[in-house]
């Protein structure tokens, strides 16, 4: 509860941007990962699970749950077969779980936003799972989401732009460079509508003249030397 209410003035953007500050990786979900109900928006920490073609790995995962933990669900990003429906859904709720994100796709979709919990994949497709394999060993330890190995060490969070996983070490820093980020990007666009362009704000032309003069001059450096930083 606490997590999702830190987020709520924030953007996985703003997280996005403050890893990249903190020199962190920026563990994003593969391009395309989005929530099924619009508008929908997650955030806890990770509760992984290896899909192999049945729901007993979820209904494990469960039972060690606590309360507000985004199930993360491996599915080698198939699209051929959808992986979690209405009756996953359903369950993860009454388990307090706080969302699911998917490396690949789901089906029941109205049902899932009359259920109303947060559910991010690569999309739909009618066909429930084709086939079922032998479990890993880990299979509640660690999920593969895209390039990224996600385990019970990270946190979730997910909006209209995507899904990002930040480790739950580095959250403090991450959050609190992410509100700074925020209220830059908050003042400069009201600068905007006052009149004051973001090259004014910037100094842009300085920045050019600079770069005359010193080719290797990136704008990232010059924005550090006036304060005005927009790009990380």
């Amino acid at each position: 509860m606490e997590l999702r209410r830190r987020f709520e003035g924030l953007t996985t953007a703003h997280l996005a941007d403050a890893c990249v500050r903190a020199r962190l990786q920026v563990r994003c979900a593969p391009a395309g990962t989005r929530a099924a109900t619009p508008g929908e928006r997650v955030a806890g920490r990770a509760l992984p699970a290896q899909h192999v073609g049945s729901v007993d790995v979820f209904l494990e995962a469960f039972a060690g749950s606590e309360p507000g933990d985004v199930l993360v669900v491996d599915n080698q990003g198939r699209l051929d077969e959808s992986c979690v429906g209405d009756l996953v859904a359903i369950e993860a709720a009454t388990a307090g779980i706080g969302g699911i994100v998917i490396w690949g796709l789901h089906r029941d979709t109205a049902d899932l936003a009359a259920i109303g919990l947060p559910v991010f994949s690569l999309g739909s497709i009618p066909t429930g799972p084709l086939s079922v394999h032998s479990r890993p060993d880990d299979a509640l330890e660690c999920a593969t989401v895209g390039p990224w190995t996600i385990t019970r060490e990270d946190l979730v969070f997910g909006d209209e732009d995507g899904v990002l996983f930040v480790p739950a070490s580095e959250a403090e820093e991450v959050f609190r460079l992410a509100g700074s980020i925020r209220d830059t990007e908050h003042r400069q666009a009201g600068l905007i509508r006052g009149g004051t362009t973001l090259r004014q704000q910037v100094r842009f032309d300085e920045f050019l003249r600079k770069r005359a003069e010193n080719p290797s001059l990136t704008f990232r450096e010059h924005l550090r030397a006036v304060g005005g930083a927009v790009e990380e």
